[in-house]
C-alpha cells in the first residue's frame, strides 16, 4: 500500500515537472523575437485609453507578437505598468519584454507632441470639432479653409486621386470623403490646417496605392468615395458594404433614386440622432437620394470620410439582384427584391422590437 502511494506520487511529480518544463519552454517561445534578424521598424500607434487587449492586437496585426492572451498573462505575470499613449518605433527581433519595457516607459522625443484621433464615417464638420478640441485650430476656421476653391484646387494639382469632380459649386466640402481617418501624430497643438490636411492626405494615397490602377482606368473615382461614404454610414461590416453598393448600382441602372436616409442626414446637416421630415425627404437636393429628382443619380459627393474597407467595397461591390434593404437596430442588415417585401421586412423587424429608432 506504502508502495503504491509513492509511485503515485512520483507519477504524479513527474507529471508536474513535464508540465513546468512544457510551460518554461512554452513561455520562451512566445515571448521570444518573432525575428532575431529583421531590424526594419514598424510604427505602432497607441492611442489614450486603448485597453491591453487592444494593444496585445495591434502588435499581433503587426507581427510583433506570437499571441494576445499570452501578451497580457506576460504583463501580469510581470506585473508591467501601464502602457503609454504613444507612437512608436519597434522591430521584429525584439523580445516581448523589450516591447513591454518601450510601451510602459513610452519613447516621446518631443514632449509636445500630441496625438489626435479622426474617426471613420465621421464628416467635415466632426473633423473641425475634432481639431478644436485637441488643438489651437478653430473649427470655424477649419470649414472656411476646406470651402476655399483656390486652396483646394493646389491641392488637386498635387494629389492623383483628387479631381476636378470636387469643385462642383454644389458640394459643402470638396475634401469631404478624401481625408484619411486615423489616429495621428502632430508635433505640437500649435499644427496647422494645411499641415493637418496634407498628412491625412498623404495617408489616403499610401492606402489607394494597391487600387490606383483601378481607380485611374476603370472607373469614376469622385463616384467610388461617394459610394464608399453612403456604404460606411448604412452598413456595419465589410461584407454588408459590398452589398449594400451591389444594391445602390441595382437601382442606379433601373433609373431609381437610392432612398439612402443618410444623404439626406447629410443634405440638410442635421444630426442623425433626429427625425427625418416628410419634407426633407420630398425637398430636391443634390445630396438627397430619398428626392424623387434624384433618380438614377449619386449625392453630388461623399457625405463623410469613409474607411479603406468601404472604398474597397465601392470599388469591388458584391453582384445581386437585390433592390432594396434595411437594417435593424443591432446592424444585421436584410435585402430584398420588391418595394413590398421590404415594407413586409421593416414591419417584421418592428414588431420584434428591432427597430432602430
Amino acid at each position: 500500500m506504502k508502495l503504491r502511494k509513492k509511485r503515485c506520487i512520483a507519477i504524479l511529480l513527474f507529471l508536474l515537472g513535464i508540465c513546468f518544463i512544457a510551460s518554461s519552454i512554452a513561455y520562451t517561445i512566445l515571448s521570444s523575437p518573432m525575428d532575431r534578424k529583421d531590424n526594419q521598424e514598424i510604427e505602432v500607434i497607441i492611442p489614450n485609453g486603448m485597453t491591453n487587449i487592444n494593444v496585445g492586437k495591434v502588435l499581433a496585426s503587426k507581427g510583433l507578437i506570437r499571441n494576445t492572451m499570452f501578451f497580457r498573462i506576460f504583463l501580469r505575470l510581470n506585473q508591467a505598468g501601464t502602457i503609454k499613449a504613444d507612437v512608436y518605433q519597434l522591430k521584429k527581433s525584439m523580445s516581448m519584454n523589450e516591447i513591454v519595457t518601450i510601451l510602459t516607459e513610452g519613447t516621446h522625443s518631443n514632449p509636445n507632441a500630441i496625438m489626435v484621433t479622426f474617426p471613420e464615417g465621421k464628416n467635415m464638420k466632426e473633423y473641425g470639432a475634432i481639431l478644436e478640441k485637441n488643438t489651437k485650430i478653430k473649427s470655424t476656421d477649419f470649414l472656411s479653409k476646406m470651402q476655399d476653391r483656390t486652396y483646394i484646387s493646389s491641392l488637386i494639382s498635387k494629389y492623383w486621386f483628387l479631381t476636378d469632380a470636387i469643385l462642383n459649386e454644389n458640394i459643402y466640402y470638396p475634401l469631404e470623403g478624401y481625408l484619411a481617418p486615423d489616429t495621428y501624430q502632430f508635433n505640437d497643438e500649435n499644427v496647422t490646417i494645411e499641415e493637418v490636411v496634407l498628412t491625412l492626405l498623404d495617408e489616403t494615397e499610401n492606402r489607394l496605392k494597391d487600387f490606383k490602377t483601378a481607380l485611374e482606368t476603370q472607373q469614376n473615382i469622385h463616384d467610388i468615395f461617394t459610394l464608399a461614404s453612403i456604404a460606411q454610414l448604412e452598413g456595419i461590416h465589410s461584407e454588408d458594404r459590398k452589398m449594400i453598393v451591389g444594391v445602390f448600382q441595382n437601382r442606379l441602372r433601373s433609373g431609381m433614386n437610392l432612398g439612402s436616409d443618410v444623404t439626406t442626414y447629410y443634405a440638410f446637416q442635421e444630426d442623425m440622432t433626429q427625425d427625418l421630415t416628410l419634407d426633407m425627404f420630398n425637398t430636391y437636393n443634390p445630396y438627397n437620394t430619398r428626392s424623387s429628382q434624384m433618380a438614377g443619380r449619386l449625392p453630388v459627393g461623399p457625405i463623410c470620410n469613409p474607411d479603406i474597407t468601404s472604398i474597397e467595397a465601392a470599388i469591388a461591390p458584391t453582384e445581386n439582384d437585390y433592390y432594396y434593404f434595411v437594417a435593424d437596430k443591432n446592424g444585421k442588415v436584410y435585402y430584398t427584391k420588391t418595394a413590398i417585401e421590404h415594407a413586409q421586412m421593416v414591419q417584421t423587424i418592428k414588431d420584434r422590437g428591432d427597430w432602430i429608432w
